[in-house]
C-alpha cells in the first residue's frame, strides 16, 4: 500500500508501477485501508524501500551474480525495481502468501518462490549458494521473540559465511508505543502485537562474533520536507527514539 500511494504522488520518493498493477489485480475496496495510512506511516514504508533498494543495488554491484533471499516478502516488489536479469532471487514467505504471490508475480528464470516459515530451517536446502547471498527481512523480525531472531541469526551464519542481512529493527520504548498507539488502537488481533526490541544494533554482535554490523540507518533524516509539522515533530523523535530503524550485517 505504501509504495502504490507513494507512486501517484507528483513527484514520488518512489516510483513503483508493480505495485500499482498488483492492487489493480485484486478484487477488494482498499479505500478504508489507504484513507486512514497516516503520513508518518506513508512517509516510514517508503524510506524503508528505498534504503532497502540502495544496500541491494551497491551488493549486486559488487556481486552482479549474486543470490537475493526476501524473507517475509507479501507482495513486495522489490525485484521489479533492481533486477539485473543475473541475480537469482528468492522470494519467501508462509505458504498462503506464496500461493496469491504465485496469482500475481509469476516466476521468472532468475526469480522462484519459497513456500516456508522463515523459522523452519529446511528451506536453506533451496537455495544453490551458501556465500555473497544477501538476506532481505523488512517488516518482519519485531514480531517475533528474542531468542527466536537470535537462532535464526546464528543459523544464518553456520550455513550461510560471507554474506549480508538487512532488517528493519525497534528500540525497546518503540515497540512499547507502537502496540500502545497502533496496533491495538487499530483492533488488531494479539499476534500481531510487536515482541523484540533492539535497543543499539551493535547488542547482536554479542550474539556471535560471525555477525557484524556494517551500518545503521534511522528513517526520517533528510527525509522530512514535504511533511507537517506535527509529523516533522514525531519523525525527528522516531529518530531519537529509535522507534524503527535499519540494520545492515554482514555475516562472517
Amino acid at each position: 500500500m505504501g509504495s502504490t500511494k507513494e507512486t501517484q504522488k507528483k513527484p514520488p520518493l518512489l516510483y513503483d508501477l508493480a505495485a500499482v498493477e498488483i492492487l489493480n489485480k485484486i478484487d477488494f475496496d482498499f479505500t478504508l485501508i489507504n484513507n486512514n495510512i497516516s503520513e508518518i506511516s506513508q512517509r516510514r514504508w517508503v524510506i524503508r524501500s528505498l534504503l532497502i533498494d540502495k544496500i541491494v543495488q551497491e551488493f549486486i554491484q559488487k556481486y552482479p551474480k549474486a543470490t537475493i533471499v526476501n524473507i517475509g516478502c507479501g507482495l513486495d516488489t522489490t525485484y521489479e525495481r533492481i533486477d539485473n536479469s543475473e541475480i537469482i532471487w528468492c522470494d519467501l514467505d508462509l505458504p498462503d502468501v506464496i500461493e496469491l504471490r504465485k496469482r500475481l508475480l509469476h516466476e521468472k528464470n532468475n526469480r522462484k518462490h519459497i513456500a516456508s516459515s522463515f523459522l523452519d530451517y529446511q528451506w536453506f536446502n533451496r537455495l544453490d549458494k551458501t556465500d555473497n547471498v544477501l538476506f532481505i527481512a523488512a517488516g518482519l523480525l519485531y514480531y517475533f521473540e528474542e531468542q527466536q531472531v537470535k537462532e535464526f541469526l546464528i543459523r544464518l551464519a553456520d550455513s550461510f559465511p560471507n554474506s549480508e542481512i538487512v532488517f528493519d529493527a525497534s528500540s525497546p520504548i518503540g515497540i512499547k508505543m507502537a502496540n500502545k498507539m497502533v496496533i491495538k488502537n487499530s483492533g488488531m488481533d494479539i499476534d500481531s502485537v510487536l515482541k523484540w526490541g533492539l535497543k543499539k544494533s551493535q547488542e547482536v554482535e554479542l550474539w556471535d562474533n560471525r555477525l557484524q554490523v556494517l551500518d545503521e540507518q534511522v528513517f526520517f533524516k533528510r527525509m522530512k520536507k514535504g511533511m507537517k509539522l506535527k509529523n516533522i515533530i514525531t519523525a525527528f523523535l522516531s529518530d531519537y527514539l529509535r522507534m524503527q530503524y535499519l540494520v545492515h550485517l554482514r555475516i562472517r
